[in-house]
């Protein structure tokens, strides 16, 4: 298993990456794992938040560069973009709100995975880029939908990593701290959610779904 589901605690569910040896680097496995999780909790009455983090000192540095290459065995490469399509598409679209404890580097998918979630608590080592524009596509839309265009190109477009600090100027994280407190910060947030009826959460994230209009698959986004 390459993540750690913890029991419902007053309706808050955490998800941890759990590959702290491989800088929590989102493989095939991890990111099924992931879509497979949140497929349950999205229905699951007792779960109103979800608050994602990495195990160790780093939330995720990207995709498993590893399994890129193997994209001459066409099995292996329909499973990784099957994966990759269906994990974006199940955090884009996840019902609840899900509250991003980042406490480390956020890099390329990493990024990704942060932006993706609704509220973002940084840890004061935490950073953010994408080292993958050098060699690949880049996702912009959800980025675009946080901070707008004109920081997004530049992110996206530039690669340049932006510090903790840089990213609470640009709106990106509501807020940084030591980096002990990331988690306990994330949860503090995931509680002001909670006090909302479940129904509310639904139809309040339902309305951030429709307006933000994200929509294809990996490459598209």
């Amino acid at each position: 298993m390459n993540l750690v589901v913890s029991e419902a605690a007053d309706a808050v569910v955490t998800l941890t990456l759990d590959r702290a040896e491989k800088r929590n680097a989102l493989s095939i496995a991890l990111r099924d794992e992931i879509s497979d999780a949140l497929d349950r909790l999205a229905v699951d009455e007792d779960v109103k938040v979800v608050v994602i983090t990495g195990r160790g000192d780093v939330f995720s540095a990207g995709f498993d560069l590893g399994e890129f290459e193997r994209l001459d065995d066409e099995d292996h490469a329909r499973r990784l973009w099957a994966s990759s399509d269906r994990w974006h598409r199940t955090l884009i679209e996840f019902p609840l709100p899900l509250v991003a404890a980042v406490n480390g580097p956020a890099l390329a998918g990493g990024f990704d995975l942060a932006v993706m979630c609704d509220v973002r608590v940084a840890s004061e080592t935490a950073r953010f880029a994408h080292p993958e524009m050098t060699f690949g596509d880049v996702v912009y839309g959800p980025l675009h939908d946080l901070v707008g265009g004109a920081v997004a190109r530049d992110l996206c477009l530039t690669g340049r990593p932006i510090d903790a600090a840089e990213a609470l100027h640009l709106h990106l994280v509501s807020a940084v701290v030591p980096p002990g407190d990331v988690v306990v910060e994330a949860q503090r947030f995931a509680a002001l959610i909670s006090r909302a009826p479940r129904p509310v959460l639904l139809r309040t994230k339902g309305k951030a779904l429709r307006r933000a209009g994200v929509a294809g698959a990996t490459l598209d986004l």
